[in-house]
């Protein structure tokens, strides 16, 4: 889907590492949401509460997913799955654009 259609934005910024990562979030119908956001190249630690989706749509980066050794490379879009209560690095290397789900 290249669109969402009839949902409502936050329109409060999430702002995080000094604004090299940003996003805003969607809400829809059923009260799902989504953060679609923006991130420039440097190096992060995410935390999670819910279990997320990352579904990188732009960008060069490698992850470093809870429980695994080695990094994972992302230079084309994909999607990655984080669980509830875990947190996982990200090495940006050029400006990534991304969609962030939240599961139950």
């Amino acid at each position: 889907m290249s669109q969402y259609n009839n949902v409502s934005v936050v329109k409060k910024a999430n702002v995080y590492f000094d604004g090299k990562v940003t996003s805003r979030t969607v809400v829809f119908d059923d009260g799902s949401k989504v953060t679609l956001g923006v991130m420039l190249p440097g190096e992060y630690e995410f935390g999670t509460s819910q279990k997320e989706v990352m579904d990188i749509q732009s960008g060069e980066l490698s992850i470093l997913l809870p429980g695994n050794a080695e990094w994972l490379e992302i230079t084309n879009p994909q999607a990655f799955e984080v669980p509830a209560n875990a947190s996982f690095k990200l090495k940006v290397r050029t400006v990534t654009d991304y969609i962030c789900s939240y599961l139950d």
